[in-house]
């Protein structure tokens, strides 16, 4: 569900900025009171885990179209809402400046549909209070899908409104809204199913982990070696092997754009859209999770190869590893800049 700018206009998209500087704003200065230096490392880890999820689409079946796991309320419910929003942040920058995995115009809406419906929303409101009777894994099955599924709708209901708002005539209002919904409600089901299995193996293994998230106090004595041990494997296996089996049809916004407008594509406007299409350019060092094209390299139209898979490649292997490498380290630099700031208020 990762934007491009051609979806909303320069008034949308630095409206939705502003919007999110404000939440990261906020999260920084709640985040002072539970933030300790274990928080940061499962910071860093658990957006490196995320990054690497992110690259592996799933086949809906009988769509034609696929879709990701937005990763949201997983860190919500490791973290907290605020070291989750802004652990979430830290992975669609590191995707949006330098794999060119939504645009840089919409990285403020890309952050917020994706981000602040999960951490904001449908984790305290749905997730805590269907939780409150205790933990179990039947529980934590149905009440993740649920969860899952309410928050992706309301960041697929966002993504509609944004491009109403910038004018975007070729995505009609309704016939946009009801492709969008349903389809984001079969991926927003299967993202229940991964972040349960998450939780389930967090609580077996450090139920602390997610009481001290949900209460909003600091993490303390508690050992988690073992939980980042086994996250950071997790991630590498997924970032440089995992990613090899991804779908390669449509994913649900891109699906139904194809639906709607005929094209996956809309043309990229003059002016401020296109500075920053060609600031991308430059900044995307992996474009698509893969290694740049040669410039002069012979291209092929999209019909002369049929790509294999599972696509075994290099490029993408090596992004998945660069990538969870740079999100972890910039998730991991936020919490010790946090852990200082707040070191800072108690002198």
């Amino acid at each position: 569900m990762h934007m491009a700018d051609a979806l909303i206009s320069p008034l949308v998209g630095g409206a939705m900025w502003v919007a999110t500087a404000g939440v990261a704003a906020y999260s920084i200065k709640k985040i002072q009171t539970e933030m300790d230096e274990k928080k940061i490392p499962l910071m860093g880890v658990m957006g490196a885990f995320i990054f690497a999820s992110q690259m592996i689409n799933f086949t809906i079946p009988g769509t034609g179209s696929s879709g990701h796991i937005g990763g949201g309320l997983i860190l919500a419910i490791l973290l907290g809402p605020y070291a989750g929003f802004l652990t979430m942040a830290s992975v669609l920058t590191i995707q949006a400046l330098f794999f060119a995995d939504g645009g840089l115009l919409a990285l403020g809406s890309n952050v917020f549909n994706m981000g602040f419906f999960t951490c904001f929303i449908a984790y305290p409101l749905i997730y805590k209070g269907l939780m409150k009777r205790g933990y179990s894994t039947k529980r934590i099955v149905w009440v993740s899908i649920l969860t899952a599924i309410i928050g992706l709708q309301l960041g697929a209901f966002g993504v509609v409104l944004q491009t109403l708002f910038s004018g975007k005539t070729e995505l009609p209002f309704e016939t946009f809204l009801l492709l969008m919904q349903p389809i984001h409600l079969a991926i927003g089901a299967i993202e229940g199913l991964v972040t349960a299995a998450v939780v389930t193996y967090i609580w077996n293994s450090r139920p602390e982990i997610i009481e001290t998230a949900a209460s909003g106090v600091a993490i303390g004595n508690v050992s988690i070696k073992k939980v980042v041990g086994g996250l950071v494997i997790v991630a590498m296996m997924t970032g440089v092997g995992l990613s090899w089996f991804t779908s390669s049809n449509p994913d649900g916004l891109e699906w139904a754009m194809i639906k709607t407008a005929g094209t996956a594509e809309l043309e990229t406007p003059d002016g401020l859209h296109q500075q920053l299409s060609d600031l991308q350019t430059k900044t995307s060092f992996m474009p698509d999770y893969s290694f740049k094209a040669p410039e002069n390299g012979t291209e092929q139209s999209a019909g002369e190869v049929k790509e294999a898979w599972p696509a075994v490649s290099g490029g993408t292997s090596t992004a998945g590893l660069v990538g969870g490498g740079m999100t972890l380290a910039l998730a991991a630099f936020m919490g010790l800049g946090i852990s200082a700031l707040k070191r800072r208020k108690l002198r």
